[in-house]
Formats: C-alpha cells, structure tokens, sequence
C-alpha cells in the first residue's frame, strides 16, 4: 500500500470515527449557542444558574469562587448570592452530592463541568453547542429510571435539572419511509403539555447565559488572552514598519 493509500484511508477512518462519535450523541442537528464570554451580565446570570442548578451534582473543582470576580462581582456579592454556609470565598466548585449515592441513584459519576464545554466538541459544532442543545432537548419517557430522556442524547442518565424553568415538553415525530423502512423523525418542533416559571424565550436567553458561563469557565483568562494577542499583532505591525524604514535609511548609500 502506497503512503497516498495510506493518508486517504487514515482520513476516512478519522471520518468515520467523527460521524460514530456524532451518532452516539444522538442523531439531531446541534443548536449554535449564543456564545458572548465579554457579555459580563449573562455571565452573572450563568454563574448563577450554575450553583442553584448544576453545583448540586456536578462540580467545578478547577474553579474557585473568588475567581468571579473577574466577571464583574465583588467578593462581597459572592459570598451574599453564591456561597452556601461552610464555604469560603476562596473554596473551589465542588459538589455536595455523596459520589457513592451518585453512582447509585444515575448509573455514573456525575463529571466535572470546568472543562466541559472544551472537552464535548465534535463534528456537530463546539462543545457549547452540544451543551446549549442538551439542556433544550429534554423530555417525559415514563420508561426511564428518571423519568426522563433527551434527543441530544438517547438514554441519558441526568434528570432534566430545569424543568420548572421550563415546563414540559413533547418532541413531534413524524413517520417516513427511510431505505425501504418506517421510521419516526423529529421535526424539529416541541409540543408545550405544562408551563414553566419562564416563557420559552425566557428559558433559551437563560440556557444561552448557562452555556455561556461553562465556556468562560473552561478558559477564564480567553478574553485577557485575545486582547494581549491584539496589542501583540499591533506591536509586530508598528515595529515592522520601523524595520523597514531603519533598514532603507542604512542601504540608502550603498550602491
């Protein structure tokens, strides 16, 4: 087998293990996540949907709570609106649950969150995505142990953490004809059965600012690094011209 040979059945295997691993997630395109980590009011917002919501079950054990700071609250604020009793400012995210109750009661270890939205990146778009898209796809499966079940991701062993957020929802199927076989597809629109304290609108604005945070979290010092790389571009800029002008002045006698 030649080296070409080789390259093109390394990038179709490659291929392949991106579309299975897609697959394996669920079978319905990803939302795009209204990803703004500058927005310093829908990271407040994520922040603190994060600990009334995910800190019960999933930690954060990269991240301190004093590093909230950085997103515009004072240490006052946080210790006021984000801090349970036995915590300190300076304590990082951990979860309260019990790992072997949490075993017991989802099948698994509820995982770390630092990370997440940078570790779950795939073919379907980023890992915020794929996040922004789970937390909208739930719904009521009497079949399942916890009552619940997602299109992003078939038998999924998280309850639906805002479901009175968002109230409950059925997905619409519709039956085709697919390689000679009936199949039930989603259409992509959702039938309201009970209302939540939020009005849909509500509850994405309130997801997108979730998502928002876990992708600040994954990277806390990205914007300071993007505008460090600015000025850094401007300097090499600046400093090229200079170059090429110090380097005609020297040549400029020289025949």
């Amino acid at each position: 087998m030649t080296i070409w040979k080789k390259l093109v059945l390394g990038v179709a295997l490659g291929m392949g293990v991106l579309v299975g691993s897609q697959a394996a997630t669920g079978g319905i395109a990803w939302d795009k996540a209204p990803v703004k980590t500058n927005d310093l009011s829908s990271l407040q917002n994520g922040a603190k949907l994060f600990v009334n919501y995910c800190l019960n079950c999933h930690s954060a054990a990269f991240m301190r709570f004093n590093r909230l700071q950085d997103i515009g609250l004072t240490e006052q604020e946080i210790k006021d609106n984000l801090l349970f009793t036995t915590e300190k400012v300076g304590d990082t995210m951990r979860s309260a649950i019990n790992p072997h109750q949490a075993k017991a009661w989802f099948g698994a270890n509820p995982p770390d969150l630092t990370l997440i939205a940078r570790s779950r990146a795939g073919a379907g778009g980023s890992g915020a995505d794929y996040i922004y898209t789970l937390l909208r796809s739930y719904y009521r499966d009497p079949s399942k142990p916890t009552g619940w079940n997602n299109l992003a991701f078939p038998n999924i062993g998280m309850p639906n953490p805002l479901w009175q957020l968002e109230g409950e929802r059925k997905p619409i199927f519709e039956t085709r004809e697919e390689h000679g076989h009936e199949v039930h597809a989603f259409t992509g629109r959702w039938e309201q059965v009970t209302p939540g304290t939020m009005t849909p609108l509500q509850f994405d604005q309130n997801v997108g600012d979730l998502v928002n945070y876990l992708q600040w979290m994954g990277e806390p010092a990205q914007n300071k690094r993007v505008k460090i790389g600015v000025w850094v571009m401007l300097f090499l800029l600046c400093f090229t011209f200079i170059a090429w002008r110090l380097n005609a002045a020297y040549w400029k006698d020289v025949k």
